[in-house]
């Protein structure tokens, strides 16, 4: 499941309703171990070489886009916790949050592990 941030459902409304445009941006995936909120609230990670990674995405169908790349995370120098959210932004840091959701399952990122989103992987739909 996944939602899109105020952030966004007003950019997108601006430009469908011609009061304003929305520049396509390049995309990060930032991820947390609790939820986003749709007004960017919420802790992403931090520290322990966690960085936000660029995704890509294929055209959506039927309401619904998949990740076209393998995004692989650096490999954690400390504890990430229990990776269980995930969220879109349209910088690699700061920026604003476009579009957040929860992974099927959480899994935990100690010391010396990567976490991979494997193409195909992560689904954004709009409802």
């Amino acid at each position: 499941m996944s939602a899109m941030s105020d952030f966004l459902e007003n950019e997108i409304l601006d430009h469908v309703l011609g009061t304003g445009s929305y520049t396509m941006p390049t995309i990060h995936i930032g991820l947390s171990t609790g939820s986003f909120g749709d007004d960017n609230s919420g802790t992403e990670l931090s520290g322990s070489a966690y960085t936000r990674k660029t995704i890509a995405f294929a055209a959506a169908s039927s309401a619904s886009a998949a990740t076209n790349a393998t995004v692989t995370f650096p490999t954690a120098t400390g504890s990430w916790g229990a990776v269980s959210h995930w969220g879109i932004f349209d910088a690699s840091t700061s920026g604003n949050l476009l579009i957040h959701g929860a992974f099927a399952a959480a899994k935990t990122i100690g010391n010396g592990d990567v976490l991979r989103i494997n193409s195909g992987d992560l689904t954004v739909t709009a409802a």
